[in-house]
């Protein structure tokens, strides 16, 4: 890995945290910044995952590395946060 891939890595997991924060928070700042970039490079971890598990490709030629990136970092930011939320709901919920 090299450090060009690291800052991409970190500036699409920065976005896509940011984004996830403010769907879910509904205010600008979204989680805080360290929580929002956290967030992100787990999501992007886990959306890269599924999108490569699935074959899941937009077309976009080049631009399709960066978009799908971003695309997919947020929705596995979104199934990070879901479940955070679930284990926490059953964690709450013990008798």
């Amino acid at each position: 890995m090299t450090l060009s891939q690291v800052i991409v890595w970190l500036v699409v997991g920065a976005l896509a945290g940011y984004f996830t924060g403010m769907l879910v928070k509904r205010t600008k700042e979204g989680f805080g910044h360290l929580t929002n970039l956290g967030i992100g490079l787990v999501g992007a971890l886990i959306g890269g995952a599924i999108f490569n598990l699935f074959n899941i490709d937009f077309g976009l030629g080049d631009v399709a590395i960066s978009l799908k990136d971003l695309i997919s970092a947020f929705i596995g930011s979104l199934i990070l946060l879901l479940g955070i939320w679930l284990a926490r709901r059953r964690r709450t919920n013990k008798p």
